[in-house]
């Protein structure tokens, strides 16, 4: 099975590359997984409430993911996976694509603001060459018409 990797986290057109994921995968019989890195310096110098607030942020994703994965599951009926990690996103995207063989494609929301695609976009790019998949863009401004169209 092939599986789409899409990053979830909280810009706006992480909603592009999640959608997208999820229509392709169901009509191309793939998967979807989801991964949403928590970074380190979300939980400061305080290390007497890092576990706490460790929960708090793995809690927060998984409410964020749910909403996403009942669209997956209800409209495209699609079963995504969620898949946390504790890091530099960049860096854990990399991991995550090694630890999984079954990854088959790597899709990223790109940002239409004016200030550049997005950080995780920009970071990716500059090793396009040894990426170890494929990369697909989508842009932000697709609208949800544009995405069933080429899905």
């Amino acid at each position: 099975m092939r599986k789409s990797l899409v990053v979830l986290d909280e810009t706006r057109e992480c909603l592009n590359a999640i959608r997208f994921a999820a229509m392709r995968a169901a009509k191309t019989g793939g998967a979807v997984q989801v991964l949403s890195v928590i970074s380190p310096e979300e939980f400061g110098q305080w290390i007497g409430v890092a576990e706490l607030m460790r929960a708090e942020a793995r809690e927060r994703i998984e409410v964020h993911f749910e909403v996403f994965a009942k669209w997956m599951r209800d409209r495209q009926n699609i079963d995504p996976e969620l898949v946390i990690r504790e890091g530099d996103t960049v860096t854990e995207i990399l991991n995550q694509i090694r630890d999984d063989a079954e990854i088959g494609v790597l899709v990223l929301g790109a940002s239409s603001d004016n200030k550049g695609p997005g950080p995780i976009i920009t970071a990716l790019m500059r090793q396009a060459g040894t990426l170890p998949v494929p990369v697909t863009i989508v842009p932000g401004e697709m609208t949800k018409e544009q995405l069933e169209k080429i899905t």
